[in-house]
């Protein structure tokens, strides 16, 4: 999901925003509508479906709202699916792109980073028709008045691991991802509460983080999603939903969260995972966010504790145990992971580039030290949101890799294939395929 603001009007409503940036993307007449038959958010995991979710209310209130606006659903929606095998939609008040199903981490970062010029060039023909720059986009987490959206990473996950096993193998790890996967953030908020300018801290997700496990997504917010969609065969996988993470600049960053959390699940597949259970681990996702220090420790269900580094450093080495030498891509992120650990702890500067938290550190401190001012600054706050401005001439990150400062998985090419077309060894690559030949005879795809 992408953050949304438009400058010239004074009460922007982000639904019609949000549905007139989708629009703006279409060449042709709008009719690749997403098939949801297969889709219930009611599904729980553990076993049961729930009767309503704590968000149905606010759905309900959505659709009164809806109910006085001269659209459709369906244009509202702005539902379509990309030549790519990308989905690109209106998710009510943001703009959210989801990438084609993927298979390696390269294509995984191509498309992602697809997904961030596609978005731009719609925002790009907005303006054109608006007659000034006046839609931003922002790849980030958080609007700084207490409201959160998504970047949801997903994995396919056999269902004959027990979901017990699942968790317990898992959470701790997700509660520790942050140190390498972590967007940063100035300052403290939480759900439908003021922002609090403040010390940095080292995920935007965090201060949104409510319980271990649940079937919500947009309140009472879980570690761990139990939503049971698999989007396959039902006997066979289940979908891991992870709505935990930051949104990425660094495609570095991107590149080590999914690969790693797929290290881990592989690990736990092969029972191997280590035994590393939290005590509290909502309590920890926030403790370890407001440290960027990583000096602080978390306490285990066993009693000890431990930094979470260090529970970085176990599932990595278990998984070097497990893993290592299984093929080429595996072994590049045990190589990265352990060189990531080691620089966080000994030389962080050397992570400028390719971590967000850190590289975003980095320019604020830059910042502070040139302007003589403190964290609680408001400006620092705009900054802050800067950085993940996706329109290259404007965002601090963009402006970092124009002078070659950011680390690459990608080149502007490969970048450029993946909004042609979607990864040719999954089936996102042949949902693009059918849309690309049979655009015009599609009623429904999924």
């Amino acid at each position: 999901e992408y953050g949304i603001t438009r400058d010239d009007v004074p009460d922007m409503d982000p639904v019609v925003e949000s549905m007139e940036l989708v629009r703006a993307h279409l060449a042709a007449s709008f009719k690749r509508r997403w098939d949801y038959a297969a889709e219930d958010p009611h599904e729980d995991a553990r076993g049961f479906r729930v009767s309503g979710l704590q968000q149905d209310k606010e759905e309900d209130e959505f659709a009164r709202r809806d109910a006085h606006r001269p659209f459709s659903f369906h244009d509202m929606k702005s539902d379509l699916v990309l030549p790519n095998g990308a989905r690109f939609y209106n998710d009510h008040t943001h703009p959210e792109y989801s990438t084609s199903e993927c298979r390696t981490l390269r294509d995984l970062v191509a498309q992602d980073r697809a997904g961030e010029r596609i978005v731009h060039r719609a925002a790009q023909r907005r303006n054109e028709g608006l007659g000034g720059a006046h839609v931003r986009l922002y790849k980030n987490n958080t609007d700084f008045h207490g409201h959160s959206y998504g970047c949801h990473d997903n994995y396919l996950v056999p269902r004959a691991i027990p979901f017990p096993a699942l968790v317990a193998g898992i959470v701790p790890f997700l509660v520790s991802r942050q140190v390498v996967a972590g967007a940063g953030k100035v300052g403290t908020e939480a759900q439908e509460s003021p922002y609090v300018p403040g010390p940095y801290q080292i995920s935007q997700r965090a201060d949104f983080m409510e319980a271990e496990l649940g079937v919500d997504t947009m309140h009472n917010r879980p570690i761990l999603n139990t939503r049971d969609e698999p989007h396959a065969d039902r006997q066979r996988y289940r979908r891991l939903h992870l709505i935990i993470g930051d949104a990425n600049m660094c495609e570095y960053a991107t590149a080590l969260k999914v690969g790693t959390t797929q290290l881990v699940l592989d690990m736990i597949a092969q029972e191997a995972v280590p035994d590393l259970e939290l005590e509290q681990p909502v309590a920890a996702v926030k403790q370890i966010s407001r440290d960027p220090d990583l000096k602080m420790v978390v306490r285990r269900k066993n009693g000890r504790t431990i930094a979470p580094v260090d529970i970085q450093v176990q599932y990595y080495e278990a998984a070097k145990r497990t893993l290592s030498g299984r093929d080429a891509e595996s072994d590049w992120i045990l190589q990265e992971w352990g060189e990531t650990l080691q620089l966080l702890v000994q030389n962080r500067q050397q992570l400028v580039g390719k971590l967000d938290w850190v590289t975003k550190q980095w320019l604020l401190e830059t910042f502070m030290r040139e302007e003589r001012i403190d964290w609680d600054d408001p400006w620092l706050a705009s900054l802050d949101l800067e950085y993940h401005n996706i329109d290259p001439q404007m965002g601090l990150y963009m402006g970092l890799e124009a002078e070659g400062k950011a680390w690459r998985l990608t080149t502007d090419d490969v970048i450029e294939a993946a909004i042609r077309n979607g990864p040719v060894d999954t089936r996102g690559g042949l949902r693009g395929l059918c849309v690309q030949k049979f655009s015009d005879q599609i009623e429904s795809i999924q």
